[in-house]
């Protein structure tokens, strides 16, 4: 499994592009929420071919966002992957003087933005199937203020806190728990 609180911080185009891939950012998350898996179940769980879920687990692998799980392996058939990392972490700043790599991180934060719209719309159409509790405790919302950029970056700082402390809180399933995935974006808008 995933080293508890680890991440891979990108820096080089070729990771971000291996990344910003639809079928790869699935791949991972499912590696990274669900555990470790099998090549079938993660093909039954993204609706791929064993084979083309097989070639983008050895993408992933060559640029070390997962690693084999041969302790889950039953027989020499089947091949189980885990994820590497908890999370990914990257600085667009960083990349700003770079063309190549900002394109990069600009194509994976694009692929990740319509993978989050996806799941929110999978999310919203099966809000029928959960308990009135369960639908009740969740939340959509936005907001915008007038921020100094120290304020900014204090508000993503405590948004970075409160998602910390509720991933360690819920790395372990107990009973009683559900997977509960929030997303949260911070940015500024150009001056008009």
């Amino acid at each position: 499994m995933a080293e508890p609180g680890s991440s891979i911080d990108l820096h080089d185009a070729g990771p971000m592009r291996a990344l910003a891939h639809p079928l790869r950012l699935k791949i991972l998350g499912l590696l990274r929420v669900d555990g470790p898996r099998s090549v079938g179940q993660l093909a039954e769980a993204t609706g791929a071919a064993s084979g083309s879920v097989s070639y983008h687990l050895a993408t992933l692998a060559k640029h070390g966002f997962i690693v084999p799980a041969p302790e889950f392996e039953r027989d020499g058939r089947e091949r189980w992957w885990q994820a590497a990392h908890e999370w990914t972490s990257l600085s667009s700043a960083e990349f700003l003087g770079d063309p190549d790599r900002y394109e990069a991180s600009e194509a994976l934060r694009r692929a990740v933005l319509e993978s989050s719209h996806r799941e929110l719309q999978e999310a919203l159409a099966a809000e029928h199937t959960l308990e009135p509790e369960w639908v009740a405790a969740s939340d959509s919302s936005d907001g915008a203020a007038h921020l100094t950029l120290e304020e900014f970056r204090e508000l993503t700082a405590d948004l970075a806190a409160v998602r910390e402390k509720w991933m360690v809180r819920g790395r372990a399933a107990k009973p009683g728990t559900r997977i509960v995935r929030w997303m949260t974006h911070t940015f500024a808008r150009p001056e008009r």
